[in-house]
């Protein structure tokens, strides 16, 4: 399964980057100048930080995909201090 959403903020690097380091430690990562990657088992999440935003797409082999949304979404709040509400878009 294949979600995405977009998140409005004009913080969206230092956002990634947080996630990025805060999972390194777990998973293995890799990023350029705008685009953060994480390969869990299973999973891999791709955070691109645009100007007004972050692009958020998660590819996971998960039946419960709605879990890992979750998770995401909650790591990136706390990385933001703030919390996003989004909605996911997904394709199969």
């Amino acid at each position: 399964m294949k979600s995405h959403t977009s998140i409005s903020t004009a913080e969206a690097k230092r956002i990634a980057k947080r996630l990025l380091n805060h999972w390194k430690h777990k998973f293995e990562v890799t990023e350029t100048e705008t685009v953060f990657s994480i390969f869990m088992p299973e999973t891999t999440v791709v955070l691109t930080a645009e100007t007004n935003a972050l692009l958020v797409d998660i590819d996971t082999q998960l039946e419960d995909y709605t879990r890992i949304e979750h998770v995401v979404i909650d790591h990136l709040n706390r990385m933001a201090q703030q919390e996003f509400f989004v909605e996911w878009q997904h394709l199969s």
